[in-house]
């Protein structure tokens, strides 16, 4: 065979693997798709049914038992409010770690990272304790706070090794002009690295909506989440698949759009830096 074939066969694999990949992360979907749409019977059958009359009750039962609207509003305020919140800490520290670094800024975002190892139940019984003395126990406002602080890492990772992207000569010769740290910050260093900045805070809209722990935890009916209104399905009676599937895909749904509707602008992030 020649270089050519040789080159063209490997083409072909290196298709026909990620075709696969693709086909293994989206199969789980698929099915949780089909299953929403069949009776509780059905979904349990044995073999498993690929060709059945689809029905929308399991759809109409979560709509008559729950206020999905709730549920969404809170999924979207909490997410959003983490990550702006989580954002406006992470971005001026890591312009300081990136633009003023010391002997232990690594050492430092090292540690920081360390804290996603800890386990989420170490934890629970003094958030929780805290959470009732405030009074912020089911709000809104101890989730938008929880999920900055437990994204707050990633983030930081993230958004410095973007900012490390950016030349230090046009700081230094904005800094020559008298620019102050905030325009440095608003003007220059955020506009160069708007692709990392944007795809960053997508990630982190994603994870805060995918929390599921602190959710159910920490808020009932009053703040619940669609990750609460998930787990408010599975009950002592046991678990049934198909309801299950139909409120997982109202839960899944939001977001997978939302993602198609903004990977192009998370692709340009996720170069940023890679072609000078």
């Amino acid at each position: 065979m020649t270089d050519k074939q040789i080159l063209e066969w490997k083409n072909r694999f290196a298709v026909a693997g990620a075709w696969l990949v693709a086909i293994l992360f989206f199969f789980p979907i698929f099915w949780m798709v089909l299953t929403s749409f069949k009776t509780e019977l059905q979904a349990i059958a044995i073999p498993p049914l690929l060709v059945f009359e689809p029905t929308l009750d399991n759809y109409t039962l979560i709509q008559e038992r729950t206020d999905y609207t709730q549920y969404a509003w809170s999924s979207v305020v909490t997410s959003l409010g983490g990550t702006a919140l989580a954002m406006l800490i992470a971005i001026p520290s890591a312009y300081a770690m990136a633009f003023s670094p010391t002997r232990r800024t690594k050492d430092i975002l090292l540690w920081m990272l360390s804290t996603k190892m800890l386990p989420a139940v170490g934890v629970l019984l003094p958030i929780y304790l805290l959470s009732q003395k405030l009074g912020l126990l089911d709000t809104k406002i101890v989730l938008v706070v929880i999920y900055a602080l437990i994204n707050l890492p990633i983030i930081m990772m993230i958004l410095f090794n973007y900012f490390r992207e950016i030349p230090k000569e046009i700081l230094e010769a904005s800094r020559m002009d008298g620019t102050s740290t905030w325009n440095e910050i608003t003007q220059i260093v955020m506009p160069l690295a708007w692709g990392g900045i944007a795809s960053t805070a997508l990630l982190s809209v994603v994870l805060c909506w995918n929390e599921a722990f602190w959710a159910i935890n920490l808020t009932s009916s009053e703040a619940g989440t669609l990750a609460a209104l998930v787990a408010s399905f599975s009950s002592p009676e046991g678990l049934f698949w198909s309801k299950l599937s139909a409120v997982a895909t109202l839960a899944c749904a939001p977001i997978v759009v939302f993602g198609w509707l903004c990977q192009k602008q998370l692709v340009q992030g996720l170069t940023f830096g890679a072609v000078k």
